[in-house]
């Protein structure tokens, strides 16, 4: 999907920079970015630092900034959906790649692009136990890189308990300490656990076109 994108309008100054975060180090995503291919910039942020900054909780997710580096549509899900119906799946990385046309066809004028208020309206919330729950996070995993594994392990569960809709956070935590990875069967009992309760594992972006795919 992206590489197509980037190769389609690459020429038109948009440009795709993709973080993969993962606490397990350089080589558990290396293998998986060169057998894509890519040619746009792939970064690994080991420690979490952009996930911190833009207050991400999931993946893919991606913000948009204009050339004079102005955030036009914060942090949100870009294209992705959890769902069985393949149409469905299409259609939102249809519904999402052809905003992203639009806006480099358009640039400010694309109705996909937020002003300054829109943009601040549609932050991700950040309240003092998110705050707290990345500062665990931290904690967790540099104990754990240090070789105290259960108090590690512990603080990291202590901030997917603080920021329940940080899947980021809770999928880390099993990656490190789990043979089947973030897959395994806590990890889909939680999804359907958070599902039945009404929490969206991909809730869909501010988008038009996007609110009859949530029906």
């Amino acid at each position: 999907m992206w590489q197509k994108l980037y190769e389609e309008l690459q020429d038109q100054n948009f440009m795709i920079i993709a973080v993969a975060m993962d606490s397990r180090g350089i080589e558990a995503v290396r293998g998986p970015i060169t057998k894509a291919k890519t040619t746009y910039t792939s970064l690994i942020d080991c420690d979490h630092v952009v996930s911190d900054l833009y207050n991400m909780v999931n993946v893919p997710q991606a913000v948009w900034i204009n050339e004079e580096g102005r955030i036009v549509r914060p942090t949100e899900v870009s294209g992705a959906a959890l769902s069985l119906n393949l149409k469905k799946m299409r259609k939102t990385r249809e519904i999402y790649c052809n905003a992203i046309r639009d806006w480099v066809t358009n640039g400010e004028d694309s109705p996909h692009v937020y002003s300054d208020s829109e943009a601040r309206a549609h932050l991700p919330s950040y309240t003092p136990d998110i705050a707290l729950a990345h500062a665990n996070f931290h904690l967790g995993q540099y104990l754990w890189n240090a070789g105290n594994r259960t108090e590690g392990e512990s603080f990291m569960r202590k901030a997917t308990d603080l920021n329940p809709n940080s899947w980021n956070f809770f999928r880390q935590m099993k990656n490190l300490g789990n043979r089947l990875g973030s897959g395994g069967p806590e990890y889909m009992a939680r999804v359907r656990k958070r599902s039945k309760l009404g929490n969206e594992y991909y809730p869909l972006p501010d988008m038009a076109g996007m609110e009859n795919l949530k029906k």
